[in-house]
């Protein structure tokens, strides 16, 4: 359903490729820039969603999508640009995909519908966004935490993900049966 809440979602996907495309050309400026505007579209149509009662099914799944997606491709072009060791972007990106296959598995095997974010999941994604936004406003000239954020982003998505695979396991387990 096309709505404005689900076209700033949109808008969202759109700007990733540019985000992305900054970070490789090290215009981290620009990269930061797009970042913010990504995140105001991500505010906004939350926002607009529950202030309009326009909450749909399609933006329900493609909000959440669209979020990985813009941080999984920040962290891939991280990692390209040599900003973040290659160990962090796969555990930022082997977190997603854990979480995408129990959420696969669950809906081709079992009745579960529902796969609400944790607190561990939202504190670990909050934190991956600061990591990410630390490293480009450091290699934009801005100096930031840079080691103590990525510390912090590595143990949570190291927890978080610890934390989905327990809970998807129990859940999976008591539906399957």
């Amino acid at each position: 359903m096309v709505n404005a809440p689900n076209l700033f979602t949109l808008l969202r996907l759109l700007l990733t490729p540019f985000v992305a495309a900054a970070i490789l050309r090290a215009q981290y400026d620009w990269a930061i820039a797009l970042f913010f505007v990504a995140g105001l579209s991500d505010a906004l149509d939350g926002f607009l969603a529950r202030r309009f009662n326009t909450l749909t099914r399609v933006g329900a799944y493609f909000d959440p999508i669209a979020d990985k997606i813009l941080l999984v491709v920040i962290y891939l072009a991280l990692g390209i640009a040599n900003a973040i060791p290659w160990w962090m972007v796969g555990l930022v990106f082997g977190r997603d995909l854990l979480i995408l296959g129990m959420a696969g598995y669950g809906l081709v095997f079992t009745s579960v519908r529902k796969f609400p974010p944790s607190v561990w999941g939202k504190i670990s994604t909050l934190l991956q966004i600061s990591a990410a936004l630390a490293v480009m406003l450091d290699r934009a000239g801005i100096p930031s935490p840079v080691d103590p954020a990525l510390w912090l982003m590595v143990a949570a998505t190291a927890w978080s993900g610890f934390h989905y695979a327990w809970r998807g396991i129990t859940i999976l387990r008591a539906k399957a049966h």
